[in-house]
């Protein structure tokens, strides 16, 4: 492509040498994430992905999308992009195995106001290490400069990804039964939803962002843009090792609004208040935006990055499972007859 060039186009605010430039940055973040699935390289107009199908009878095909959210105005802030990437890839793929399916590869889009290849290579860094955490591939990707609809220095980042399962093996949440018990996995901080209050509570800037607090052993800053954990590895790891009833990501709408999405309806989750291990992070959010303990439960995670059901009998199998696998994990609470969804108490 060493011949294409428009200087009419470049004056209109879209510079194309300059995606050819972020492309061969990017090319050794991509090199990571490949696996054997992948039959081709970065630049065709698709990429290719061969399914690995030893095992499965009946596969089923699950996909996730899904974007960062205005926690991208943080790393703008701060001027550090190689995380955003990870909590991109993180928030399609956690969505994925909340099934039972497990992540094949993924796809990225940038939407930016300048194309800065050196800032458009560090993103997609960030979201080559989600990859490889996730054990997807990063097949493909889209880059789009739009002068005059955002400013030069802000972009936006979503991504795709699809992944696997064998249909006899979809997790069946309506097996689930009044005393099955709900496992917490631990969550990172406040991962990639809230932001819009997060924001609005501290009032961010440069210099918020940048005081250091004791009670949370790190900046302001620091601490909100740690990335969303992948919890790829430790869900199938315990897929493998205990029947999994089913499976919540807590993602925006907190434990209320997605809980439920995984209980029928004649069940409620109902979960010991003392028993939650809320993160540093969310009690200085609600000291300094004087938040009602009801609506931080029904906006973040609150330290659960998911909640996973398992029998009784299985609990305790379960949190080993997961802490061998590098995750924390601890029983949160269990299921109740009752439509209420979630009861904490």
């Amino acid at each position: 492509m060493n011949n294409s060039f428009s200087e009419s186009y470049k004056k209109a605010g879209v510079d194309v040498t300059a995606g050819y430039k972020s492309v061969e940055l990017m090319k050794q973040h991509i090199a990571r994430t490949v696996l054997p699935g992948c039959i081709s390289g970065i630049g065709g107009f698709g990429g290719l992905f061969e399914l690995d199908m030893t095992g499965i009878k009946k596969p089923v095909l699950v996909s996730g999308t899904d974007g960062v959210g205005t926690k991208i105005k943080i790393a703008f802030i701060m001027d550090k992009h190689d995380t955003v990437g990870i909590d991109c890839v993180a928030m399609c793929v956690n969505d994925i195995i909340c099934c039972g399916a497990k992540p094949q590869f993924f796809l990225d889009y940038i939407a930016c106001g300048k194309n800065i290849p050196e800032k458009i290579a560090e993103i997609v860094s960030g979201v080559a290490e989600g990859c490889v955490q996730a054990e997807c591939a990063l097949v493909g990707g889209e880059t789009a400069e739009h002068p005059g609809l955002m400013p030069e220095d802000e972009y936006d980042l979503a991504g795709f990804s699809v992944g696997v399962v064998d249909k006899d093996k979809i997790l069946q949440p309506d097996t689930q039964k009044a005393g099955d018990v709900l496992i917490a996995i631990k969550s990172s901080g406040v991962h990639s939803n809230g932001f819009s209050l997060v924001r609005r509570v501290f009032d961010v800037n440069e210099q918020k962002l940048n005081m250091y607090f004791d009670d949370l052993g790190a900046t302001l800053g620091e601490t909100l843009l740690t990335p969303t954990r992948i919890y790829v590895k430790a869900v199938m790891k315990l897929l493998d090792a205990v029947k999994v009833k089913s499976i919540s990501h807590i993602t925006g709408g907190g434990f209320y609004e997605n809980i439920p999405r995984s209980l029928p309806e004649n069940l409620s989750a109902k979960i010991e208040r003392n028993a939650v291990q809320v993160l540093p992070i969310f009690d200085l959010i609600a000291r300094s935006g004087n938040i009602p303990e009801r609506d931080m439960f029904n906006t973040f995670n609150m330290g659960v990055g998911m909640v996973v059901s398992v029998d009784k009998n299985d609990a305790d199998k379960a949190v080993e499972t997961i802490k061998s696998a590098g995750e924390d994990a601890y029983i949160l609470g269990e299921l109740v007859e009752s439509e209420e969804g979630v009861i904490i108490c």
